[in-house]
């Protein structure tokens, strides 16, 4: 699956590839502010612990008109893909050889905006799904755990412009988490293309 300018990092049970440069700094640049102005970033509510908060980041779900999604038990109907995001989606396919028909956005404003440890397993996406994260802004540190034996762990910084892949059995044997940190960090915008299958 890879090109030549993606590392495999080794992962025991998943997959993972990662090109540090995937986008040239001037390309993130524009694209960073191309998306953090016309993306209609909202607070998407979720389920933790049995209630419903706020999530800490802005998010939204782009896709093609029948790539709706459920997440922590909420169905996301996506918005229309901006031509930015298209443009990205046929370059991720002739570099990775992988289909998306949707693309969820986050925005973490500051280190005080988190992702929790989770698993992109809905049955959606099918048992062994290609996810193509991007990062763009500053870069965060991001950390993937064995869902099994915790103490399993391996952390990733994803620097401005970088595209990490997570395929194969990497959702059913591992999750991943974007914590918060005390240190000063910009505004970041994450990616993830994903594959939408019918019901």
């Amino acid at each position: 699956m890879a090109a030549a300018r993606f590392e495999c990092i080794p992962l025991p049970e998943g997959q993972l590839h990662l090109a540090a440069g995937w986008l040239g700094a001037e390309e993130a640049d524009a694209l960073f502010e191309t998306l953090r102005a016309q993306v209609p970033w909202e607070v998407h509510r979720i389920r933790i612990f049995g209630r419903e908060v706020d999530s800490p980041r802005l998010s939204c779900w782009i896709g093609d008109p029948d790539a709706s999604y459920v997440y922590s038990r909420t169905r996301f109907e996506p918005r229309p893909w901006l031509p930015a995001l298209l443009e990205l989606r046929e370059r991720l396919h002739a570099d990775t050889g992988a289909r998306f028909n949707s693309v969820l956005a986050n925005l973490y404003r500051s280190g005080a905006d988190a992702m929790g440890w989770h698993a992109d397993d809905e049955p959606e996406l099918g048992a062994r799904p290609v996810i193509a994260s991007l990062s763009l802004g500053a870069s965060r540190r991001f950390l993937l755990r064995h869902r099994r034996e915790r103490d399993r762990r391996l952390a990733l910084d994803l620097p401005h412009g970088s595209l990490l892949l997570m395929s194969g059995d990497t959702q059913a044997n591992w999750q991943h988490a974007l914590p918060r940190t005390a240190r000063p960090a910009g505004p970041r915008i994450n990616l993830t293309f994903r594959l939408i299958n019918p019901p």
